[in-house]
């Protein structure tokens, strides 16, 4: 009997042991992947946001710059101007916000302009707790313009070009300076028909690589850090149930095209470490970052997949004027863990239409749940129909 509970003991200290090195191993595995202006990752639209984070091929919409911009030769209405407004992490605190206004109009039949401005605010901040200390408002934005071209009449170019300015210290001093980069979108979308049955389905596919620019610095730090410069591949489809209902089901996968922050070795010094540091992350200039990001993830090509995060959505629309949407967007574990469903709602007239979108996290802890997006948008062409009646 004395045998068998030390057998049960042994192996109730042997399964222990075996979880801890479990959740070590599981602990060293988390390795995020780490850039500055991380705002410019946030989605900003209701309708995007509803369906899971999913734009490089959906349906082109007012608020197409952020996901695609070569999708705006393809839209119906001549302009359209959005603004949209996300109250940020409400799980945490009670003032972050995102704010962002884009609009588009069409030159002829086959170009496009657009612009949008995005403002990133994190509320009042005290810079320390001392009898010395200030409130300060720590805020990043990006102004973009971008030009879109038809080739034929389903594939079309499109290119951005993004100024970023940073101002998110909470350490004032004579050396502390706001950081600000350039960076530059380079986007195709594909549209075309096909027959499924009796139906004539459409079909989108885009590709958008957002953010290729310099590297910024910021506070007090000589530093450069890389911007979220990412890879965008999207596919839709499309299908019409009959005259006044379609469904379009649609699909994401991201993959930030930055290098992978070197981790410290368990026998290295921290002047070894802090050196390879320095040569093999903060020397790398943003497009070498950009081509050693596809083959630099310690744990190899297992890895380099967990780094592509993913998004499923579909879309109900009833005559045109009425939308349901549901989505899912996955992250691995080791790379952040962003796992959350989405769902969203939108009622369209003439002259504007309105949509929301709602988080719904996997895990109650995620600071993401129950995060709400609001976007309004007016379609010109409807406007101008409106007063000319």
């Amino acid at each position: 009997m004395k045998q068998l509970q030390k057998i049960f003991i042994a192996g109730l200290v042997l399964f222990s042991c075996v979880l801890t090195a479990s959740a070590q191993d599981k602990k060293d595995m988390f390795n995020p992947e780490r850039t500055s202006v991380t705002s410019q990752s946030i989605a900003p639209d209701a309708r995007a946001g509803g369906m899971g984070d999913i734009g490089a091929a959906t349906d082109p919409d007012v608020a197409s710059q952020y996901w695609n911009p070569a999708k705006y030769p393809f839209t119906i209405s001549r302009a359209g101007v959005s603004l949209n407004y996300t109250p940020w992490l409400r799980q945490l605190v009670n003032d972050i916000d995102l704010a962002y206004l884009v609009g588009y109009y069409r030159i002829g039949d086959y170009s496009a302009v657009s612009g949008s401005l995005r403002y990133f605010s994190l509320g009042e901040v005290m810079t320390s707790e001392s009898d010395d200390a200030m409130t300060i408002n720590p805020y990043e934005m990006s102004i973009d313009v971008a030009y879109s071209l038809m080739l034929s009449e389903h594939f079309s170019l499109g290119a951005a070009v993004r100024w970023i300015y940073s101002d998110l210290s909470d350490k004032y001093s004579d050396d502390t300076k706001p950081g600000s980069a350039f960076a530059a979108d380079l986007s195709c979308y594909y549209q075309n028909y096909l027959n499924i049955g009796s139906r004539e389905c459409q079909l989108g596919l885009g590709l958008n690589i957002s953010n290729i620019g310099s590297k910024i610095t910021m506070g007090t730090d000589d530093r450069s850090e890389f911007l979220p410069t990412n890879m965008r591949l999207g596919a839709s489809l499309m299908v019409p149930i009959d005259e006044y209902n379609r469904f379009t089901i649609a699909a994401d996968a991201n993959k930030l095209l930055v290098p992978t922050y070197p981790q410290k070795e368990t026998d290295e010094s921290n002047e070894d470490y802090q050196n390879r540091l320095q040569k093999d992350y903060y020397d790398v200039s943003s497009i070498s970052g950009i081509f050693k990001s596809f083959g630099d993830a310690p744990n190899g090509f297992k890895e380099e997949l967990q780094e592509i995060s993913w998004s499923v959505g579909a879309e109900y629309v009833y005559n045109d004027k009425f939308s349901l949407r549901a989505g899912y967007h996955h992250e691995s574990e080791n790379k952040g863990n962003r796992k959350y469903f989405t769902v969203g709602a939108g009622f369209k007239m003439s002259a504007f239409s309105l949509d929301a979108g709602y988080v719904i996290a996997t895990a109650k802890s995620n600071p993401l749940d129950q995060t709400l997006r609001f976007s309004l948008s007016f379609d010109l062409d409807g406007i101008k129909d409106l007063f000319h009646r």
